[in-house]
């Protein structure tokens, strides 16, 4: 639980609770944090184990301990205007992350607000706090007007054993696959692979017999053992992979996709791609026939992750965004 005399306080983080896989990356900033948990509208109340282990300088906190401090955090980062509004008595900068694109976010949760009245209040917002938004994409940034700072998430390539593709199996890791159908291509991904040898891997209480991995452990092994990973999005409201495709490339699979612009994937190369399902089915059958190709391409999309999402570049790039918000926030106290 924070404590204001704590003598680390001048450098440590408020971070809520939520994607974890994300949050877990701070980790590699080296500095403490407090994670906010009870928060409403969660699956889970505290921090998910089964997608990652508590981040080693972290400590879990509930809300009211948090507005119990009376000395500013180095940096509150934000997931959504909720959280900003949660903390609107607290002292410290503002880092607002941006991980959905606008059109896709309001058409997950069903929300009846227009999405340019969403983007409206989010930038007024940050005006009147001094509050500053990073985004994880290009495509998210730019959906919601904030292409200033970019940010995307990263995998670290030794954190992952080395693939073997054993199984002739694919892996899509998703959760709440019923609530991102339109998001994430689904009945163009069922088209493609239904009644092949599929692994379906997430949270999704909708959806009956997708069950997530026990925890990171039991997830990188999957990523091992698995011929090849699927990633389909709608290139208007989803990037062309996520963090669950990142972990596969770092783990050494090829992933099998539709052609999106923003895809890392190098048709041919990496993976397979093809806006045609039954096209897109003739490359997986191609894979679970052939393990050998599995390997030869999923080390190219290894190479491809450690060149293009390496963990320092994270590092490098938040650790900005953090003194950016701080450069922002005036100190000013937010008591409206």
């Amino acid at each position: 639980m924070p404590a204001a005399s704590n003598p680390d306080r001048q450098r440590r983080l408020l971070v809520f609770n939520c994607h974890e896989a994300w949050v877990y990356q701070l980790g590699c900033l080296g500095m403490p944090m407090d994670v906010v948990v009870g928060l409403k509208g969660r699956y889970k109340q505290t921090w998910d184990q089964q997608m990652r282990p508590l981040p080693a300088e972290a400590r879990l906190a509930p809300l009211p301990a948090v507005l119990s401090c009376r000395e500013p955090y180095y940096c509150i980062i934000a997931h959504n205007i909720t959280d900003l509004l949660d903390v609107k008595t607290l002292q410290g900068p503002r880092l607002i992350v941006i991980h959905s694109t606008l059109d896709g976010r309001a058409l997950e949760e069903g929300s009846t607000v227009p999405p340019e009245k969403m983007k409206a209040a989010l930038h007024q917002y940050l005006d009147l706090v001094g509050g500053h938004a990073v985004s994880v994409s290009l495509l998210k940034g730019r959906s919601w007007g904030f292409t200033e700072d970019i940010v995307p998430f990263a995998a670290d390539v030794d954190d992952y054993p080395p693939y073997s593709g054993h199984l002739a199996k694919g892996l899509r890791i998703s959760n709440h696959i019923a609530d991102r159908s339109r998001i994430l291509m689904w009945p163009f991904h069922q088209q493609a692979f239904e009644g092949l040898p599929v692994q379906l891997v997430g949270h999704n209480p909708k959806t009956p017999g997708i069950e997530a991995a026990a925890n990171w452990d039991h997830l990188k092994g999957m990523l091992q053992s698995h011929r090849f990973y699927i990633h389909t999005a709608d290139p208007r409201l989803e990037d062309g992979y996520n963090m669950a495709t990142l972990e596969a490339m770092a783990a050494g699979m090829p992933v099998l996709g539709n052609r999106h612009p923003g895809s890392p994937i190098e048709h041919g190369v990496s993976g397979f791609l093809s806006d045609e399902a039954s096209e897109l089915r003739s490359y997986a059958l191609r894979l679970l026939e052939d393990r050998d190709l599995a390997v030869r391409m999923g080390q190219k999309a290894r190479e491809t992750l450690a060149a293009r999402f390496p963990l320092s570049q994270f590092r490098q790039g938040f650790a900005r965004s953090i003194e950016i918000a701080r450069g922002k926030w005036p100190g000013r106290k937010t008591s409206f």
